[in-house]
This record gives structure tokens, sequence and C-alpha cells, in this order.
């Protein structure tokens, strides 16, 4: 009796000692792949133990875990994946996870629905028409016709019209030009005086060749053009002496 008493005592201290095993928690080695590519980044959390990780680069992770654990893996452009850990899992070199792209329907993107929709596509203007600035429409209304032409050159309008739209004009090169070229450009390389770099820079917008170069922005050409130009204008300088 005794001895049975004995080796019954020792069956159940064995089997304790299996279950703690088995009930111990191991740390465990892992991959995610999404269509047989790694995934970085993916958040990994046993809901059990609260414990978090996350994959690196290789889409590897490490984490603690016991049989009955569920494990679960989150990414933003993934669908989450829950994984109940099996003593087959903790017997395993790695578990294998395999995640799924979310499907992200075409309208959660579109910005703006009627983005390709412009007043030439709904025909109310023809395509490749001139586009005007505020100076010249008010030149093109005020000689649209040939009585508004008449009146308005008797008047003096359009005179004043084709002006205002010639300043506006050089206003935009001459913003161009103060845009590409840096002050010690023109005072250390084409030798212009401080005080004199707004008068040169309007000189050099009033010249045709360069404006060309200005509005189809070859700087190459514009840099080839300025010397000659500062080359000039110093003499002009010089004369006024």
């Amino acid at each position: 009796m005794k001895t049975n008493n004995i080796l019954l005592a020792l069956f159940f201290f064995i089997a304790e000692i299996t279950f703690g095993q088995s009930a111990a928690p191991k740390e465990i080695l892992g991959q995610i792949l999404q269509q047989s590519v790694t995934v970085e980044g993916v958040n990994i959390i046993n809901n059990n133990s609260q414990v978090s990780t996350v994959s690196d680069k290789d889409g590897r992770f490490s984490i603690v875990a016991k049989e009955g654990d569920v494990l679960v893996f989150s990414a933003v452009n993934l669908d989450p994946v829950k994984r109940r850990i099996t003593t087959e899992d903790l017997s395993e070199a790695a578990l294998l996870i395999k995640m799924t792209a979310n499907e992200v329907e075409l309208k959660e993107v579109i910005v703006n629905e009627n983005a390709n929709i412009t007043a030439e596509n709904l025909g109310i203007i023809p395509y490749g028409q001139k586009k005007y600035t505020p100076a010249e429409r008010k030149v093109y209304t005020a000689t649209s016709t040939s009585v508004d032409n008449l009146l308005n050159s008797i008047s003096g309008r359009t005179t004043m019209l084709k002006k205002e739209a010639n300043v506006e004009k050089k206003e935009a090169l001459f913003r161009k030009i103060e845009y590409l070229f840096e002050e010690d450009y023109y005072t250390n390389r084409l030798r212009i005086p401080l005080d004199d770099i707004k008068g040169f820079q309007l000189y050099c917008v009033d010249d045709a060749e360069f404006a060309v170069s200005l509005n189809t922005k070859n700087k190459t050409m514009s840099m080839f053009l300025i010397t000659e130009l500062a080359r000039k204008y110093l003499i002009i300088l010089e004369n006024e002496k």
C-alpha cells in the first residue's frame, strides 16, 4: 500500500512538471510574409500578456508566449491576423505568418471626381485658346470690334491699355530675373555696382532676346546674354560719369 502511494505521488509530480513545462512561457520566433514578400513594421501583440514587438526589415520577430495565448498581427495596409498558440507552435523552429493587403476602394483615394472637367471639356471655350493676362484682356476687349477699335483709338484708351499690358509683361520678366540670379552674381561676376543692380535688371528685360531666354527658362542662354549686356551697361555707366 505504501509503495502504491509512493508511485501515485511520483506520477502526480511528473504530471505536474510536464504540465508546468507546457504552460511555461517561451520565446517564439517567426517571420511575416505578404504574397511571398517579407513585411517590415508589423505590430505583434500577445493579447494575454500584452507583450508586444514589431517585425524587422526581413519580416522576422520574436515574442514570449505560451500555449493558448493569442497573438495579433496588424499593420496599416494589411488585414489583421490572430493566431492562437498551440503545442505544435511551441515546438516549431519558427512560425510562418501570412498576411494579405487591405482592399481599398477607388473612391477612398479620389480627391476630386470632377478634376478633369474644364471649360474646354464642356465646350464653353475652344481647345488651345490663348489665355490672356488681366491687362491683355482689357486690350483685347478694347479692340475686339471695328467700332470699339475706332472709338478707343480716338480717345487714346487703346494706347494706354497697351502700355499697361507692356508694363505687366516687364514686371513678370523682372520677377524672373530677380529669382534667377543672386546679388553677388551681379557684383562679383558681372562687376555691376551694388547700387546699379536694379537699373541693370531693367536694362536686361528691355532686351528682346534676353526676354525670350527668360520666358523659355533657358538659363544657359540667359547667362550668355547677360554677360554681354553687362559689358554694354558698364560702358553706359562710364559715359555718364
